[in-house]
């Protein structure tokens, strides 16, 4: 048992796990509200508020996205689903007031895209905290302008991710939590260090392997890094650097 400090929030925090199955309870629309507009109060950078939240409850519509998504189906079952956007626009709509044009570039893009993540992040901590069920979704970048058609998306502004909310089927935490990557390659003190890395790395493939075979899983004794060297071996989502220039996102 850990002997670290610890508050309500550290505590929902440590126990976070990713909920794709629901039941069909359906979602007060207050909470939704409460949800959303704590996440707002997250930090973004300059205050600029680059990003936009779209809240999605319309059933065909999320049937559609779950395909853009590849066929996740908790996208489609879930009560509400929230889509996170980059939202680089609102610069152009504030210049325009002034007689100034945004400079563009890649620093702002990015400064979309983090402020829709750390918004996005804020979001599910806030729906975990009433005892709902989220799991973010990336699939979404997939088809960039499918999900652009879907949700009216005007230049300036593209879906980092998504997030699938609901009520969990059964009780989430019963598989037990996921193991971590140890701490030891993920911290670092005053600088970074990746001495021992491949002796960690193959540490976390046994305690992983173990948790999927406590669950009926067998994987291969790799059972992180062999799926990811092969994932991340292939180039996916290679429609979206287009996409997003053409959106009006810079790179450079």
């Amino acid at each position: 048992m850990s002997t670290l400090p610890s508050n309500p929030t550290i505590e929902l925090m440590r126990n976070h796990v990713s909920v794709r199955s629901f039941n069909d309870e359906p979602i007060p629309d207050d909470m939704v509200e409460a949800i959303v507009e704590a996440a707002r109060r997250s930090p973004t950078s300059s205050n600029w508020q680059t990003y936009s939240v779209v809240v999605i409850r319309e059933a065909e519509r999320k049937r559609r996205l779950a395909q853009l998504a590849g066929g996740q189906d908790h996208v489609a079952e879930s009560q509400v689903f929230l889509a996170f956007a980059a939202d680089i626009r609102r610069l152009t709509q504030a210049g325009s007031l002034h007689g100034e044009t945004p400079a563009g570039g890649l620093n702002q893009a990015m400064v979309s895209i983090v402020d829709a993540t750390i918004v996005g992040q804020s979001a599910q901590i806030a729906a975990e905290s009433f005892g709902l069920g989220a799991v973010m979704v990336g699939g979404l970048r997939r088809d960039p302008q499918g999900v652009a058609d879907e949700l009216g998306l005007p230049d300036g502004v593209f879906v980092v991710f998504g997030m699938s909310v609901g009520w969990p089927a059964g009780d989430p935490l019963a598989p037990g939590l996921k193991p971590r990557l140890p701490a030891e390659l993920v911290v670092h003190h005053e600088q970074y260090s990746d001495d021992g890395a491949d002796e960690l790395i193959e540490r976390y493939d046994v305690e992983l392997k173990a948790f999927y075979e406590r669950r009926g899983r067998n994987l291969s004794d790799a059972a992180w890094s062999g799926p990811v060297a092969t994932r991340s071996a292939v180039r996916s989502y290679t429609e979206l650097a287009a996409f997003l220039r053409k959106q009006g996102f810079t790179l450079d």
